[in-house]
């Protein structure tokens, strides 16, 4: 039988062993690539075997790093294809030329997915032929300045495509169509900087993702051209943030699943509100087959919300909707609910003004007495009209398995308590609900 000493000299034996030099060059150059090049590069210190193993590393990721590094590795480094090239500058502490020939080392070796992020003021120039690029599978451009080529975009493999804080040259006319039409398979699409067309055109017959975050400006107040036109057909997921175009132009989006969309309001004359209302009501008709939609409707001021509810169309439907997260004047909610029979999630976020008040349905929602689930209702002051709506909700809502009540923190705990108690007390008209309070977080 092994004594005791016998057994630990076993185990330091075992643990003294190198398992990770007895690895293929292959797996040891994988396990690098989840590593900075930095700290890839370091390993060649480790023995004569490891020496040149970095320059085998298919992923090359920079940040920050000074520029006699970088030649460095990109002069020694041996693979003739990258798989991704990862750059992330500081400050301008380069001049462009270089950022054009590191770029540009990596559309030599057939990059496939390229990252290049400014993180100060400093706007990254990039070569024009990155946009001909025959092996791009995905491009993130962050403070980047982009000029494209003379000759048609050509990126026949790109299927994502984000520009974040991006610069177009000035004097070119229509920058995006122009990139896009060179994009024969793109999928995911993310834009998100401000820029100063009066029509912002998004078009693509295989975009299945969209993400646009955007400010336009730079023109006369008075034009109503600013226009965001998506032609996007196989659409399945759509998210427009911060964007203050006065009219919002689509194509059919059969295919959309799901949508988040912040809608911003505007001021004008009688007719120009009602011009802006029926522009807002039919993009939002457009949404009307996704499953999952987060609806932002709190900047829209009391003459747009009157305007847009005058004109509400009792035929809208939202036949495949099962989750709505609504942030709105209470006003809007039995709308939606009349809209939605399937609906089984409701997250409702009341933006109010100075009075509101709540008009009940005139007949029950389909959604209500058959499918509706669970209720989170959130920012409740303990308002008249707010105990109201909970009061109709909780009554009607047959199918209610949970109803969570978030109030606000300003609330003193006198206040908080006599609401809690009076809406605990309320008939339910489902017997599994269960009635949750918590604090709402802003």
């Amino acid at each position: 039988m092994a004594t005791t000493e016998q057994r630990r000299r076993k185990r330091r034996k075992r643990a003294n062993i190198d398992r990770i030099s007895d690895l293929p060059d292959s797996v040891i150059c994988h396990i690098l690539s989840f590593l900075p090049t930095k700290s890839s590069v370091r390993t060649s210190i480790l023995g004569q075997r490891w020496r040149f193993l970095w320059t085998y590393v298919p992923i090359l990721y920079f940040h920050r790093e000074k520029k006699e590094f970088i030649n460095g590795v990109i002069s020694l480094h041996k693979m003739q294809t990258i798989s991704t090239f990862r750059l992330l500058l500081r400050k301008k502490h380069y001049d462009k030329h270089q950022h054009v020939a590191w770029v540009t080392a990596a559309v030599n070796r057939n990059v496939r997915n390229l990252y290049l992020v400014s993180l100060s003021h400093y706007y990254m120039p990039l070569p024009q032929h990155l946009f001909t690029c025959k092996t791009l599978v995905e491009l993130v451009l962050n403070r980047c300045h982009v000029t494209l080529p003379s000759c048609p975009v050509c990126l026949p493999r790109l299927e994502k495509l984000h520009l974040i804080s991006v610069r177009f040259k000035a004097d070119d006319e229509l920058p995006l169509p122009r990139l896009l039409s060179g994009c024969p398979v793109l999928e995911e699409l993310e834009i998100e900087c401000s820029l100063n067309f009066f029509t912002f055109s998004v078009s693509s017959p295989t975009l299945k993702r969209l993400r646009i975050a955007l400010e336009v400006g730079g023109g006369d107040d008075d034009d109503v051209t600013n226009l965001l036109e998506l032609n996007t057909p196989s659409l399945t997921h759509l998210q427009l943030g911060n964007c203050f175009f006065r009219n919002i132009k689509s194509g059919a989006m059969t295919s959309l699943i799901e949508a988040d969309i912040s809608l911003c309001s505007y001021e004008g004359d009688e007719e120009e509100i009602f011009v802006y209302s029926r522009l807002r009501l039919k993009f939002i008709d457009r949404l009307c087959n996704v499953k999952s939609l987060e609806l932002d409707l709190s900047q829209f001021t009391g003459r747009i919300v009157d305007s847009v509810l005058s004109a509400w169309s009792w035929t809208m439907s939202f036949h495949n909707l099962t989750k709505l997260d609504l942030t709105a004047n209470c006003r809007f909610l039995p709308k939606f609910l009349e809209s939605a029979d399937n609906l089984e999630i409701l997250i409702f976020t009341e933006f109010y003004e100075k009075s509101e008040s709540w008009t009940e349905p005139p007949q029950v929602p389909k959604c209500l007495s058959s499918h509706l689930r669970i209720i989170k209702l959130s920012r409740i002051r303990g308002k008249k009209y707010e105990f109201e709506y909970i009061r109709y909700l909780l009554t009607n809502a047959l199918a209610l398995e949970r109803m969570e009540v978030a109030y606000l923190r300003l609330l003193d705990s006198e206040g908080s308590s006599n609401m809690l108690d009076k809406i605990s007390r309320l008939r339910r008209g489902s017997n599994a609900c269960e009635v949750a309070f918590v604090h709402s977080r802003y």
